[in-house]
């Protein structure tokens, strides 16, 4: 779902930048971080499976001269409540905001199998080479949220929600 670094690209939301929230060790990845940078949480604690799977995009992505930047990735289960609360706030509704963040118990980036890549640039590479490396975008509203799915090396990718709250996964 989409992270505080993500703000900028999400209609009306605007996280507040509470203590200890923003934090490196509750995920939070500095401004020009990239998929490289195992000294971040939110870059090390990704699923290994995807952490590869982003290197070797990103390293074949460097030939037509696009970086991944990191947005979000991995979050602790109190960053991702905060997020959700402030999202709550923005939005008026539970319901509005779960378009957008995640519960910390169905979030992909709690359990480090999401990152939000930032840029353009990366975000159109991986629209149209993503499924290569098994790296699909999985919500229409959110073109920065990749997640992995090795079957896209064969098949593609599968087709996308809307938003989060049409993923089964966001039903508990």
């Amino acid at each position: 779902m989409i992270s505080a670094a993500c703000a900028d690209q999400v209609p009306n939301y605007s996280p507040s930048p509470a203590a200890g929230v923003r934090g490196e060790a509750d995920g939070a990845v500095p401004d020009g971080a990239t998929v490289f940078e195992d000294e971040y949480p939110g870059v090390a604690n990704l699923d290994p499976a995807l952490l590869q799977a982003l290197r070797e995009a990103a390293t074949d992505a460097a030939e037509d001269q696009v970086t991944f930047y990191v947005n979000s990735g991995w979050r602790s289960p109190e960053r991702q409540n905060q997020l959700l609360r402030e999202a709550v706030s923005t939005y008026g509704s539970a319901a509005e905001a779960a378009r957008w963040v995640a519960t910390p118990e169905t979030s992909r980036h709690v359990s480090g199998d999401a990152i939000d890549i930032g840029r353009y640039d990366a975000t159109a590479w991986l629209s149209e080479h993503g499924a290569e490396y098994g790296l699909c975008q999985i919500y229409r509203n959110e073109p920065w949220h990749y997640e992995l799915r090795t079957e896209a090396i064969d098949r593609g990718c599968p087709r996308m929600y809307a938003d989060p709250t049409q993923d089964p996964r966001m039903q508990q």
